[in-house]
This record gives structure tokens, C-alpha cells and sequence, in this order.
């Protein structure tokens, strides 16, 4: 079994690799060549989450878990809040193959993810991006984001304004003009990251014009919320697995108002397998509710091993 550390993750997996493997273990899914399996997600108090999402890629020859989660205290002790650890194992006999750290990938699958809905579901004149949340997930956010689309500027909201300052270097560095607005000028915004933790939706129908796409990426348990439930009645909805988004994603609100059912989500890979249309119209809202799949973690972490090994890097051990 080979450890690839955490400190290696930079050097292995650009986000570009990142943006080719989750677009092609979505397209897997939807075709029926890979899938998840049910995940296990526990609050320890204080804010702490704790679980696992596992699963497998026949197409890609992927099969493993991701252990991690969510621990607030963190960025007190110098430490970023989400942790994890992605452990591969060979599909065919079981034997395990490597552990990965998968904090660096976590940030790169979940950007990616949600670019690859901004560049399949956005209006083509899109022009400001709007970003709700300023944490540590945020930048990569706007860099892919920045990747697929030409933006005029970004505009953004965090709940702790201050922290937005870090999101503004970030727009500097890729050349966009940044400005800090309340949430009511997210009515400017063609598309919409939001990628939060809140317990509460802070995004409301009100603040999102016809038109804009939005990619809901922090809403990954039970009991989180971003955006108002009437917002997902208005939008038509995408997500990376239907399962995770009406449990434990941003739709589980919807569902449980009685404003959306479960067959008006359509998996994101659909789309890409050109099973499902996208984008309807110029005036339509579309939403992709980015949950976070084992599957996204296992390509990602499948770029790093094949990389290490490519290059003797990484720490073997006998299991």
C-alpha cells in the first residue's frame, strides 16, 4: 500500500485533473458503470461532523472511502476546519491500495464540480459571478469558477464580513475586479457559488434575478441550509446524486416542505452523458445541489496514486 501524504497532494493533482475526473465519474454514474454507497454522517456537538462516503467506479477502476469531516475549532489550532483521508482499494480482490490525504483533493473536487455545472448550466452571456461564503473552500471556488467562464467582475457576501478581504486577493490574482455587497445585489449575479456551513438559509428567493444558475456546494448534512426551500420550487435542479441531495444536500428542505419530489432532480451526469437537457431558456433558474459524492473523491484520489507511482513518490508499506 502506498501513503501519499497531504503535503504531496499539490504536486500530484492540478485542478484541471480535478475538473476532468469528476466530469468523467459523474458521466460513469449516469450510465450506470459507477455509483455510491450510502453515507454515514454523525454530529459530534459543537459544530463537529464526522463520517464516511464510500463507493465504487467500474469504468475507472476505483473503489474505496473517504474518511472525514467538519471540526470548527481547527482554524484555532492552525489548522484548516475540513479533514479527511481517502483510502483506495482494488476492486477486484479488495486489497487495499493506498491512502491519500484528501484535503487538498476535497477542495479541487468541489470547486470542480461545481465549475463544470457553471460551464454546462449558465447562461452563455454570463458575466458576474456572485459568491455567497468566504471560508477556506471559497477560493477555489472563484479560481475554477474563473477557469470556465469570462467574468466582467465578482461580487460577494460573507455572514463574517471581514473575512471577505481573502476572497478579494484571490479575484485579484486571477485579474477580476471584487466588490462586497449585501445579499440583496446578488441580483446582479448571473451565476451564484454558495459554499457555506450555515444551519440557516441565508440566500433567499428575493436575491436571485431570472436567469441566474446557482451551484449550491455546502450543504452536506442533515439539518445544514443555504438557500431558501421557495428558491428550489423556482429553479430547475441538478445534482451530483439524487439520494445525498434530497437526504443530506440542499434540497432536503424542499422535499421536506413538500415543494420539490425527487424526480424533479436530475443528476448532473446525466447531462454530461447526454442523457438529460440542460438550460432551457434565458430566463430560467437553474440550480445544481452540489452534495459532495464518494465518486469525486475516488477519481481525484486515483490521479494522485497513478501520479505517485509514476514518480516514486509516497511511502510504501506491507498490509
Amino acid at each position: 500500500m502506498l501513503i501519499i501524504p497531504e503535503a504531496l497532494i499539490a504536486q500530484l493533482v492540478s485542478a484541471e485533473d480535478a475538473f476532468g475526473a469528476v466530469e468523467a465519474c459523474l458521466a460513469s454514474a449516469a450510465r450506470g458503470e459507477a455509483g455510491n454507497f450510502p453515507v454515514i454522517r454523525e454530529a459530534l456537538g459543537e459544530g463537529r461532523q464526522y463520517g464516511f462516503k464510500s463507493g465504487i467506479d467500474r469504468a475507472g477502476g476505483q473503489m474505496g472511502v473517504k474518511a472525514g469531516g467538519y471540526f470548527p475549532g481547527n482554524a484555532a489550532r492552525g489548522m484548516i476546519n475540513h479533514q479527511s483521508s481517502i483510502f483506495l482499494f482494488d476492486p477486484d480482490s479488495g486489497r487495499p491500495l493506498a491512502m491519500v490525504g484528501g484535503n487538498l483533493l476535497t477542495a479541487l473536487r468541489t470547486a470542480a464540480a461545481a465549475a463544470i455545472s457553471i460551464d454546462r448550466l449558465a447562461r452563455p452571456d454570463a458575466r458576474v459571478l456572485g459568491i455567497v461564503g468566504a471560508g477556506h473552500q471559497a477560493g477555489y471556488q472563484l479560481r475554477a469558477a474563473a477557469r470556465v467562464r469570462p467574468w466582467d467582475r465578482v461580487i460577494a457576501w460573507n455572514l463574517h464580513p471581514e473575512m471577505l478581504s481573502r476572497l478579494e486577493d484571490v479575484a485579484t490574482d486571477v485579474g477580476l475586479p471584487f466588490e462586497a455587497v449585501g445579499l440583496d445585489a446578488m441580483r446582479q449575479a448571473d451565476a451564484i457559488i454558495t459554499i457555506t456551513s450555515s444551519p440557516a438559509a441565508s440566500l433567499m428567493a428575493a436575491h436571485v434575478a431570472p436567469g441566474t444558475h446557482l451551484a449550491c456546494m455546502g450543504t452536506d448534512t442533515k439539518g445544514k441550509q443555504e438557500v431558501e426551500p421557495a428558491l428550489l420550487a423556482q429553479a430547475r435542479l441538478f445534482t451530483d446524486e439524487v439520494a445525498q441531495s434530497i437526504s443530506i444536500g440542499e434540497a432536503q428542505h424542499a422535499i421536506a416542505a413538500g415543494l420539490v419530489q425527487p424526480e424533479d432532480i436530475t443528476p448532473l451526469g446525466a447531462l454530461l452523458a447526454g442523457q438529460a437537457e440542460g438550460r432551457q431558456s434565458q430566463s430560467e433558474i437553474t440550480l445544481f445541489d452540489g452534495t459532495g459524492v464518494a465518486l469525486q473523491d475516488l477519481a481525484v484520489a486515483g490521479v494522485a496514486l497513478a501520479r505517485a507511482r509514476a514518480r516514486s513518490l509516497g511511502i510504501s508499506v506491507e498490509v
